[in-house]
């Protein structure tokens, strides 16, 4: 469906940027790799890909939303085809009007997001909000977006902070190194870390049962089963104040745990249920990937504060 919808556009003159562009043919096959568009632009041949995007908070829109080898490679082939004299372009169609800026989602994808900056002197990038009616029909037109690059580069790093979330599905009593025998209520825990650097190696331990223990959080990660592990990407310190907030919506909090080294009461709260379940903790998690954005971004664009 994005690719009719583009489609569209591109006959209708309505991409900005690609006015000019006349569609030869779709899904275009070069040496190895198959392009979703190959159009004349300037008189020459021009590569274009398509990406869907419907993750976003207030104005701001990241895709993608969940892991992507594909689309990376995607980047990376058109990045490599453009040094041999084959231009080429990505438009990223964004179901929200209201968006304004477009980034890749660092926090969920870093590797897409390493080859989206690396391709950024190689490819074009349109980045473009639509509209639709409650039919589902499309509102003609499309609007540019700002891709605001000095924010991607400055947080999209391997750093920052992570939920880790884990499951017990009955009461338990764990041996929690020099703590002791700690006792456990069923249901899903939430544990509050960061790493300074390597933040993938960090939640990839986290996944792990067998490994030495060092950390108060591995005695309950051996017993507990692993539901999920949430990154939040940025160079910014954020632990303590994710920890205090989500204070807020837990159920319950684990005293002393895995908050040594800072003033929190603790890093471990207890829900009832699953948080992705819970629009308050989902809210939650926006805020920190992409809400606190705002004010970086009003201060490049002085007429929004």
């Amino acid at each position: 469906m994005a690719n009719r919808v583009v489609h569209w556009l591109l006959l209708n003159k309505a991409i900005c940027g690609l006015e000019d562009a006349t569609v030869v043919r779709p899904e275009f096959t070069l040496g190895g790799s198959r392009f979703d568009f190959l159009l004349e632009k300037d008189g020459a041949p021009f590569l274009l890909e398509v990406k869907s995007c419907t993750l976003f908070e207030e104005d701001i829109a990241l895709f993608p939303d969940a892991v992507t080898d594909r689309g990376r490679r995607h980047l990376q082939e058109l990045a490599e085809s453009s040094c041999q004299g084959n231009p080429g372009g990505v438009v990223i169609l964004i179901s929200w009007p209201q968006a304004r800026y477009f980034l890749p989602d660092y926090h969920t994808d870093l590797a897409f997001a390493r080859a989206f900056l690396s391709a950024r002197n190689k490819i074009t990038f349109f980045p473009i909000a639509v509209e639709w009616n409650d039919d589902l029909s499309l509102v003609p037109g499309a609007r540019p977006v700002t891709i605001p690059w000095e924010i991607i580069e400055k947080e999209a790093r391997d750093c920052g902070s992570y939920i880790l979330i884990l499951h017990l599905d009955r009461d338990d009593t764990i041996e929690v190194g020099k703590r002791g025998p700690q006792h456990f209520r069923k249901g899903y825990y939430l544990y509050v870390g960061s790493a300074k650097k390597n933040l993938t190696q960090r939640i990839d331990r986290h996944r792990r049962r067998r490994k030495n223990f060092y950390w108060h959080i591995d005695y309950l990660r051996d017993r507990a089963d692993f539901v999920s592990v949430l990154a939040i990407r940025t160079g910014t310190p954020l632990e303590c104040t994710i920890a205090k907030t989500l204070e807020k919506i837990a159920h319950w909090k684990v005293p002393g745990f895995g908050s040594s080294d800072c003033g929190c009461e603790t890093h471990l709260y207890g829900m009832k249920h699953d948080p992705a379940s819970d629009q308050t903790f989902v809210d939650m998690l926006q805020h920190f990937r992409i809400g606190r954005l705002q004010e970086d971004l009003s201060g490049m664009n002085p007429s929004k504060k």
